[in-house]
């Protein structure tokens, strides 16, 4: 396999490309059955604000709430919730929920972390309401992570079209996060059963990104290079692009565009039409669509070149800084902040935003593009 500057595509093979030299130690104990991600339990500063963003702007469902947490759901889930809001004094991250296949696999997990030497706590009755029994870790890249098979269902709301809202969230989809060592974590993650669908690396094999699935879409996670551990974002799918448009018109109804941090756009990476949110605490959601099936076993693994611009955006305007330099904490069992650890390899940002805050494309684009598209991610370009 070889990745250049001046790749006209991505490069495609058949096994992962990803190999660490510093890998967490595979356990014995087999890992627990993942299915999919399931739900994100988020720590918010002021939850009045909060719910008014996700519920009043995004459309989420509320399945209950207190005056400490709101339980949101999507319109196609059966399950309890997939989003968490609860009060707190820091905004952060407590919990990457994961849905395991059986009862027996929170065996598995407490077995599986307990070799590797993590934090590990089980409740019978749950950390959130409609939750049964739970297994959260502190993993061995620093996140709370959840496994859980016990639910309570509520009533999936995938035929109320009477409820549908031109911009309707239908699923959580995946969760992004931010960590030091991408290569490390895509082993441990491949012990843990995930596979790798795409990555983003540069021809001395820096790896700066790498999508992980369990259901068969491109991802459940993605592991993307920085200071870490925190949490990028949460993505929901909306079933067209058309969809994403309509939040875009309603945040510009509601005078509350600037809420709109990247996009719309189309990713070259998973294929999928995006928009990318900050919350009133700056948290990051991503509404997306229009990804691709993942599921048979050869599914092959497209590795991206870093220089090639199409990677992040097929289309559409440059990446934001904020967007490689922004992520939220994540806390540990506690409810601590995790310290955050500084990327040693290159940055994403480093090597693909110049110096005047916009991104270019493949080295030499300059001298082969029309003059009128010369300079066009330049900032004198843009005004």
């Amino acid at each position: 396999m070889t990745i250049t500057p001046e790749s006209p595509e991505p490069v495609v093979t058949a096994a992962n490309p990803v190999r660490s030299t510093n890998p967490v130690p595979t356990p014995q104990a087999p890992a627990p059955d993942v299915l999919r991600c399931a739900y994100m339990e988020l720590v918010v500063t002021d939850l009045a604000a909060s719910r008014k963003f996700y519920v009043d702007v995004l459309d989420l469902i509320v399945t209950e709430e207190d005056e400490n947490a709101v339980y949101l759901r999507s319109f196609e889930e059966f399950i309890h919730h997939n989003l968490v809001l609860r009060q707190g004094p820091v905004a952060a991250v407590a919990a990457f929920s994961y849905r395991v296949r059986s009862p027996e696999d929170l065996d598995k997990a407490v077995a599986f972390y307990t070799e590797l030497g993590c934090r590990v706590e089980r409740r019978p009755d749950g950390w959130t309401k409609g939750i049964g029994d739970s297994v959260r870790v502190e993993d061995p890249l620093g996140f709370p992570y959840e496994f859980f098979y016990d639910v309570e269902h509520v009533e999936r709301l995938a035929w109320r079209y009477d409820l549908y809202t031109p911009g309707a969230l239908v699923r959580l989809d995946h969760f992004n996060q931010v960590t030091p060592d991408v290569p490390r974590a895509v082993a441990y993650m491949e012990d843990l059963g995930f596979r790798v669908t795409e990555d983003i690396q540069d021809e001395a094999g820096t790896v700066y990104a790498a999508w992980m699935r369990r259901k068969p879409t491109v991802h459940d996670t993605a592991m993307t290079g920085g200071d870490g551990p925190r949490m990028h974002h949460v993505a929901f799918a909306t079933h067209e692009k058309h969809n994403i448009i309509a939040i875009c018109d309603k945040l510009g109804a509601l005078r509350r565009s600037d809420a709109i941090e990247r996009g719309p756009g189309r990713h070259g990476v998973s294929n999928a039409f995006y928009l990318y949110l900050r919350d009133p605490d700056g948290h990051r959601v991503e509404i997306y669509t229009q990804d691709y099936y993942t599921g048979d076993p050869d599914n092959p693994v497209v590795t991206w070149d870093v220089h090639d611009n199409q990677r992040r955006d097929w289309w559409g305007t440059p990446v934001v800084p904020s967007w490689y330099t922004d992520a939220s904490l994540v806390l540990d069992l506690d409810g601590n902040p995790q310290p955050v650890i500084a990327r040693t390899d290159e940055s994403e940002l480093a090597v693909t935003i110049g110096a005047d805050g916009f991104s270019y494309t493949r080295k030499g684009d300059d001298e082969s593009m029309p003059t009128w598209k010369q300079g066009e991610y330049k900032l004198g370009n843009q005004l």
